[in-house]
């Protein structure tokens, strides 16, 4: 089974990863969600990336604020796709997690995606960007859900238009 695997950080995170979920549950794609700390429980994030690769993760999702090491950490021990979300809060509000997670050394490559749930909605739509590499039904959805949002865009403006 092919899925995608989300980690957060901490408990904190919760709210605006579960925008992520979200966007997954939509188009039918299934995933995994648990709480693992690159600093506080290291062990234990390695242990479930080994077991969700084997059980057929294809790209991983970590978000993390402050320091933000989770995503590499994660990138560390997997050669799948990992997407980093930064996470608001810290004396920096976010900018510390996303410059901690978009400065990878080089040949340890972190997908990284806006701070917050900008991010988190992206970071969905990302992992399953690259899942319908290989996937023609969700390369399909993806599609019709762009499609969906330009006609939107379209009939929002007729309401408040004023064109000369």
């Amino acid at each position: 089974m092919k899925f995608i695997s989300i980690v957060m950080g901490s408990k904190s995170d919760f709210e605006i990863m579960e925008e992520a979920a979200k966007i997954l549950e939509k188009f039918s794609v299934a995933y995994e969600m648990i709480i693992s700390s690159a600093h506080r429980s290291p062990e234990r994030t390695h242990n479930y990336i080994k077991t969700a690769e084997q059980k057929g993760a294809k790209v991983f999702i970590a978000a993390a604020g402050m320091a933000a090491h989770l995503a590499g950490v994660v990138a560390s021990f997997t050669t799948k796709p990992v997407i980093g979300v930064p996470m608001r809060g810290g004396a920096m509000d976010g900018m510390d997690a996303m410059l901690s997670t978009v400065q990878m050394p080089a040949g340890m490559p972190v997908a990284t995606v806006a701070i917050g749930k900008a991010g988190a909605i992206n970071s969905a739509y990302l992992a399953m960007q690259i899942l319908a590499i290989e996937d023609e039904e969700l390369r399909i959805k993806l599609l019709e859900d762009r499609i969906l949002k330009a006609k939107k865009v379209a009939s929002d403006s007729l309401e408040i238009e004023k064109i000369i």
